[in-house]
């Protein structure tokens, strides 16, 4: 993220006995199953994983998340894409 990027929203979350996560600065969420849900913030896209996980509260308008269920996994996915190496251009 680069100083020039605007935060919409400041971005935290807050995970309980891994069965309750409450998440601020959501922009969109893309899709969502028992499984997976994959959430869209200013700090790039994060994955949530788990089992039976359920939607609980979903305001964009105010970037609030909540979700329940057996958390295993949160994984966040920087937007820029990464360079690629010296070696990776010459061997196309």
């Amino acid at each position: 993220m680069t100083e020039d990027s605007k935060i919409a929203y400041p971005h935290s979350l807050i995970l309980e006995d891994r069965k309750k996560l409450n998440l601020t600065g959501v922009t969109d969420v893309d899709s969502f199953d028992e499984t997976a849900i994959i959430a869209f913030t200013d700090y790039g896209e994060l994955t949530i994983s788990g089992t039976s996980l359920h939607i609980s509260k979903l305001n964009i308008d105010n970037g609030e998340l909540s979700v329940e269920g057996n958390i295993s996994g949160l994984q966040y996915i920087d937007q820029t894409p990464k360079s690629r190496g010296f070696f990776a251009k010459m061997f196309r």
